[in-house]
């Protein structure tokens, strides 16, 4: 069941309905039958794998509250550590460390091969395994009491509008709303329909709008012409931008229905005028999950040049790694480490805020394209199928800027809403989402929100796509 299915839109309507004819209590129950039942609609079986973890977590989290003894305390913490890791190593990484290293073990002469192991991944492990470690690393560090609800526990972990893909919230801010009543709120539910409307019209017409494209283009790239890589790749940033926050633009919106406020997961990532404002904007909650439990127990930037170059890379390589079990993934990631250094060290943005339309000049708009580029550069690794592919796009690209021709992109129809989408970005930079109008007059108001519907009805691409990030 994935949000853009007429199954979601009838299973979230009696949710729905049924939820706020509810008390607290029993609300909770209702959220947790429901987030396990859609959950479940991918493959029931790994459901238990969900709440076996979660388990684990929840008698480790109350182990620590009675614990005093530091080895006892550490100890409880690596075995939610092994119990989550372990878990996620097996279904994503297994094979991958199996096939690197009879690689290497071939380099060398020997003879290895790796076993052919067929591993369905979970969908969104990636995803509630690093939420479910973020609760029980707080609880260790005191920042937070354990929660003796069950259910509520089971709530914040299952929770099914950011189960799979995000943003991925911290029990300190999530956890404690299970724990309050809830009042149905008409201006809540309202805003929670209008930031989902933009959330499909992201997915539905922009990134499944271009994805047929890049697909072709990326799945052939020896074939395909310089200029089709070039606007592929161009293509693909925008596919992966409009796929991911369009998710989660409907899971904040959906959570907002039922009275919950989830975290903003992106803040207009591309017009960032630097690399370290980028990754202010983009996937934050991923970002401040690395930023919190890794980069700063590494030392973060308390300690010195060399040491803190090394914990930024290692953060971006895991980050890669985090993405997906290729070495696609970890180039991407080591080589946002190296713009981040370089950047850095050029004092360029490092403190610099999101850029308001109401102060652009020259300099920041320069800033904005160089960005952009990097990270579409960036973006060839993330999306090639390869080294091999990924190496071939680069140089088709370089050959395209070399020929000095421009060339249209084959389908311009997707670009233009791509375009359209950045319009309303920048003349919203200020709101929380593109359709939050206050200020307008209701005529206006009504002729944008039936704009944004009818455009889904006729221009949506009604051929399933899965969203991207349901992979990691």
């Amino acid at each position: 069941m994935t949000f853009t299915t007429s199954t979601f839109i009838i299973f979230l309507a009696i949710v729905y309905l049924s939820y706020w004819r509810l008390e607290r209590p029993a609300q909770n129950v209702l959220l947790l039958v429901a987030s396990l039942v859609f959950y479940g609609w991918w493959d029931w079986r790994f459901l238990s794998l969900l709440l076996l973890t979660a388990g684990v977590d929840y008698a480790v989290a109350l182990g620590l509250a009675g614990a005093r003894r530091p080895t006892v305390r550490r100890a409880l913490l690596l075995a939610s550590l092994s119990a989550n890791l372990g878990v996620l190593a097996a279904f994503k990484y297994f094979g991958f460390f199996l096939d690197s290293f009879a690689a290497l073990c071939r380099s060398f002469g020997w003879s290895a091969e790796s076993p052919v192991l067929q591993i369905v991944l979970p969908v969104g492990i990636s995803f509630y395994t690093f939420q479910a470690l973020s609760y029980t690393i707080d609880v260790y560090r005191g920042r937070i009491a354990p929660v003796r609800d069950l259910v509520q526990y089971l709530c914040f972990i299952t929770f099914f509008p950011q189960l799979v893909a995000g943003p991925i919230e911290r029990a300190e801010r999530l956890l404690p709303q299970f724990g309050v009543d809830r009042r149905f709120d008409a201006q809540k539910s309202v805003d929670g329909l209008r930031q989902m409307l933009w959330g499909f019209f992201k997915k539905m017409v922009v990134a499944d709008g271009l994805a047929p494209f890049v697909n072709t283009v990326y799945s052939g790239v020896a074939a395909a012409s310089e200029w089709e890589l070039v606007w592929a790749t161009y293509g693909f940033a925008f596919q992966i931008y409009c796929d991911f926050s369009g998710y989660s633009d409907i899971a904040i919106g959906c959570a907002r229905l039922f009275g919950f406020e989830l975290m903003q997961n992106f803040d207009r990532p591309y017009f960032s005028t630097s690399i370290p404002e980028f990754w202010k904007r983009w996937h934050i909650s991923l970002s401040t999950w690395f930023r919190d439990y890794l980069y700063v127990p590494l030392g973060g930037n308390r300690v010195g040049a060399r040491r803190w170059a090394f914990n930024v890379i290692a953060v971006f390589g895991l980050s890669g790694l985090w993405h997906g079990a290729s070495w696609t993934f970890v180039v991407w990631g080591l080589l946002h480490g190296t713009y981040y250094l370089a950047s850095v060290r050029s004092r360029r943005g490092l403190d610099r805020g999101p850029t308001a339309p109401s102060r652009t000049g020259f300099r920041e708009l320069a800033g904005i394209a160089v960005t952009f580029n990097l990270v579409c550069l960036a973006w060839v690794f993330f999306r090639a199928n390869s080294m091999g592919d990924a190496l071939l796009v680069l140089r088709g690209i370089a050959g395209a800027l070399a020929s000095g021709s421009l060339e249209a992109p084959p389908v311009p129809g997707p670009f233009l809403w791509a375009a359209a989408l950045c319009v309303g970005e920048w003349l919203q930079a200020r709101e929380p989402h593109v359709l939050h109008v206050p200020e307008m007059g209701r005529p206006l108001r009504w002729a944008i929100y039936y704009g944004v519907l009818v455009s889904i009805l006729f221009f949506a691409n009604l051929d399933y796509t899965p969203f991207i990030y349901f992979q990691f």
